[in-house]
């Protein structure tokens, strides 16, 4: 077992810490002199290429919570954690296809500004206050919290100072804008790929060693071979996880709300898009569902490697704390100290890398939200371009400062990733309903929405309250209907429906895509299918 970073891993990693903050803080300086304007530093609009939209939208997502929260999943329940990597590729073909023309039709920078336009202001903010809270509260402390623990597990300092350091390097790159985050990011995930695929051979080819052979290949026989019930995609009601994973779920039912509210309906995600044109979104959004079938080889075979190993005593001391309890989401932090000198440093900074750029993303689409949805609508309606810009840099400094705070609080968790699923779960029914209705039903009316609105967070806890047996993935899917059922009811009694101001105008004709477009989403959509045979 190799220990904590040595002189070389750090030497190593406090180049690339200074290369990368470097390029973000010589960009602050450089926008600070220059005309600054809300929509190149929210949004850097027409600025990114199709390829650095997609390597941004996948640098974004995989962070701590997929590295450290689905490695810790893959260790707990296996390779069907690899439903929400791959059915997410899925979702993305369907976002490209049927979302992004209405949003870039619209000139939609903000999820709360379309909101607005189809529904009213009152619908609007109150989403907006609704999404700032997930993404304050949740998503970006849950961020810091698992980035935090791969990086004091790796390095040996505490928790507290990795969560700050990783705050502060965040917001190096966070203040010089989208731009600087979309073209840091295409480097990050080419590294992250590489990287986390040298991780994955290497706990591979350790498990084949364990076995008294080797070679990665051998190793993926044997940890099928050694944990067969690590490699079912869908869970029958015998499984102890069923209840996170419940079944055809996961592809027929409210997986799809889950995927649709993070891929379509979230300014943290579509926020990379929502500047270009239709065709370099969509290409864009193609080129992140190719690199989404890479992920669960990246971070869930890993975890399935971990628990091999841990079944054979290795890793008793890292992954058990002091009550005796196996803690999952310290697997790939414990698989990266196997890395000899030099090579974990690049590893740790590929994995650094990942966390920061998630994190100055997450952070960035809270001051993007915050500002230009509440900010310059009910406290200065006529703030400058260089006003907005200063106050979104201090709601990323407020809100890192909050994260740092609440992260603490989070580390009696056994799985991260789940308990991001299941609190950003209470709004997403609400979330998909509005939007999917708001696009593709014009008697759809602002009332309908505001019910639905206000109805999705406690109907999502009385299901957890009042049938706890229910898996919270069939709890969000029958709040989904029910606030669907609630909006038409509420439109159809509303007689102006009928003549709806609001409604959208569907042109169905930009449903068409390119050649190649449909040539790579009918081969994302096949392999998908032959991965779900295989391993069902």
């Amino acid at each position: 077992m190799g220990s904590a970073l040595q002189s070389l891993d750090y030497a190593v990693f406090l180049l690339y810490f200074i290369i990368v903050s470097g390029y973000g803080y010589w960009i602050y300086l450089k926008k600070k002199s220059d005309e600054n304007t809300a929509t190149d530093f929210f949004l850097a609009e027409g600025a990114l290429t199709w390829w650095a939209i997609g390597a941004s939208l996948i640098a974004s997502n995989i962070s701590a919570e997929q590295f450290i929260g689905m490695s810790g999943s893959g260790f707990a329940m296996g390779l069907a954690i690899a439903s929400y990597e791959w059915m997410a590729a899925a979702t993305l073909i369907v976002v490209a296809v049927f979302f992004m023309p209405g949003y870039i039709k619209n000139r939609i920078f903000t999820m709360p500004q379309f909101l607005e336009k189809r529904y009213s202001p009152l619908v609007a903010t109150m989403m907006a206050v609704f999404w700032l809270l997930v993404y304050v509260f949740v998503n970006l402390t849950s961020i810091l919290y698992l980035g935090a623990i791969a990086v004091s597990t790796i390095s040996g300092f505490s928790f507290t100072a990795c969560a700050i350091f990783l705050a502060v390097f965040a917001i190096f790159i966070t203040l010089g804008g989208m731009k600087v985050i979309g073209y840091t990011d295409v480097i990050q995930v080419a590294i992250l790929v590489l990287g986390g695929l040298f991780t994955t051979y290497l706990a591979l080819d350790l498990v084949a060693q364990q076995f008294g052979t080797q070679g990665a290949m051998a190793g993926l026989g044997l940890i099928k071979e050694q944990a067969p019930t690590h490699f079912h995609m869908i869970f029958d009601e015998s499984n102890k996880y069923y209840k996170d994973l419940p079944g055809l779920t996961v592809l027929f039912g409210a997986m799809w709300i889950a995927n649709l509210n993070y891929w379509g309906c979230n300014q943290y995600i579509t926020q990379r898009a929502l500047g270009a044109n239709l065709e370099t979104a969509r290409s864009g959004l193609l080129f992140a569902a190719f690199l989404k079938l890479l992920m669960p080889i990246i971070v869930v075979l890993p975890g399935i490697a971990a628990f091999v190993l841990f079944q054979k005593g290795m890793f008793q001391t890292e992954m058990v704390n002091a009550a005796g309890e196996v803690k999952p989401d310290k697997a790939y932090p414990v698989l990266l100290n196997l890395l000899g000198p030099g090579l974990k440093g690049l590893s740790f900074a590929a994995l650094t890398a990942a966390i920061v750029a998630s994190l100055a993303g997450k952070a960035n689409s809270i001051a993007t939200i915050f500002t230009l949805d509440l900010y310059n609508k009910y406290i200065k309606k006529d703030a400058s371009e260089a006003g907005q810009v200063q106050v979104g840099r201090w709601v990323i400094l407020v809100s890192m400062a909050i994260a740092v705070l609440v992260a603490p609080q989070l580390q009696k968790l056994e799985q991260g990733f789940q308990f991001i699923q299941e609190f950003t779960g209470l709004i997403s029914p609400g979330v998909v309903a509005i939007f999917l209705l708001g696009f593709f039903w014009k008697r759809a009316t602002a009332n309908a929405a505001l019910v639905a609105a206000l109805a999705t967070i406690p109907m999502g806890l009385g299901f957890k309250q009042w049938m706890p047996e229910v898996p919270f993935l069939d709890q969000m899917g029958y709040v989904f209907l029910s606030l669907v059922g609630v909006m038409v009811i509420i439109s159809l009694l509303d007689p102006k429906s009928k003549n709806n101001p609001k409604a959208m105008e569907v042109d169905t004709s930009s449903f068409r895509t390119s050649q190649p477009f449909a040539i790579g989403a009918l081969l994302i959509l096949g392999v998908l299918a032959a991965l779900y045979i295989v391993f069902w």
